[in-house]
């Protein structure tokens, strides 16, 4: 659920089977974000949102609602081009080179470009648009020679650098680029 506050912007509650009290955090996004018990009402919530404000304010990283609202913005457009990109091109080189894998999951990650997971799933980060595309090729090539080889062991840099000489260089330049959002 989202709640609208006036000085927070919009708050994430978040309903937990697990939780016992009503916890603050921060999300991703900077948003606040509110842990509570299964059965709280949405009353509640809110009264309990308004009666510590203070300690809110005084002990949390809150980013303002418009840069809320310009990442959102910037995250939907993004993951607009990602879907209409990243998987034809994932698939485009799976086909080249013979790989086999499950699915393809987009993620917008704050610190990793793309993953690839042990039941051969490919995740591959939104922010990969913000990058060339010999970079982003580089990471879906790197993602596929893992569903080989799940570690980075010399085997896997030579089957990366069978279909990409300049791995090296591409993996240096990539690092001047930050895959959060």
């Amino acid at each position: 659920m989202i709640v609208k506050d006036k000085e927070f912007g919009e708050v994430i509650v978040r309903k937990s089977p697990l939780a016992r009290n009503i916890k603050f955090s921060v999300s991703t996004s900077g948003r606040l974000s509110m842990s509570v018990p299964k059965y709280t009402s949405n009353f509640l919530a809110k009264r309990f949102l308004e009666s510590n404000r203070k300690m809110i304010r005084e002990k949390l990283p809150i980013k303002n609602p418009e840069e809320q609202r310009a990442r959102d913005y910037r995250k939907k457009v993004l993951m607009k081009k990602a879907r209409e990109y990243l998987p034809y091109r994932l698939e485009y080189f799976a086909k080249l080179y013979g790989y086999k894998y499950e699915k393809c999951r987009l993620s917008h990650a704050n610190t990793r470009w793309g993953s690839c997971s042990s039941n051969r799933t490919i995740s591959l980060n939104i922010g990969l648009m913000k990058v060339p595309e010999k970079l982003r090729d580089y990471v879906i090539l790197h993602e596929l020679a893992h569903l080989n080889h799940m570690d980075h062991s010399k085997a896997f840099w030579a089957e990366v650098a069978e279909h990409d000489k300049n791995y090296k260089i591409h993996e240096k330049k990539l690092k001047q680029f930050n895959p959060g959002l």
